[in-house]
């Protein structure tokens, strides 16, 4: 009876993580073509390139502003230069933008929810 009850209770637990999900969680198709994953990683989300020339590099870490967007920085995977970033997600689409300068210069690209 203890041993049913306790495997229901961590089912449970399992199942409320996943209900609790961030929205920006999964995988992403970049602009260049590359599969990225947007994962929680202490108490921020990591993202992490698992496909293209740049496999397995992570190149940004951001914090969630609460109404779907995020802050914190990215790096250009082919110049290893970490700029201060934004994202902003609207239903399978996250908009990410990298600054220097103080917002002088900056990039912008659209990744799309696979």
């Amino acid at each position: 009876m203890f041993r049913k009850l306790g495997v229901a209770a961590a089912a449970s637990v399992l199942m409320a993580g996943a209900a609790f999900a961030d929205p920006i969680e999964g995988r992403w198709k970049t602009e260049a073509g590359s599969t990225a994953q947007i994962s929680a990683c202490g108490g921020a989300f990591c993202i992490k390139l698992l496909s293209g020339s740049h496999s397995g590099k992570q190149i940004g870490k951001m914090t969630s502003g609460g109404s779907n967007s995020y802050s914190g920085t990215i790096t250009d995977p082919a110049s290893d230069k970490t700029y201060k970033g934004k994202a902003s997600l609207a239903g399978g689409i996250l908009s990410l933008s990298g600054c220097v300068l103080g917002g002088l210069i900056c990039r912008s690209q659209t990744w799309n929810k696979l």
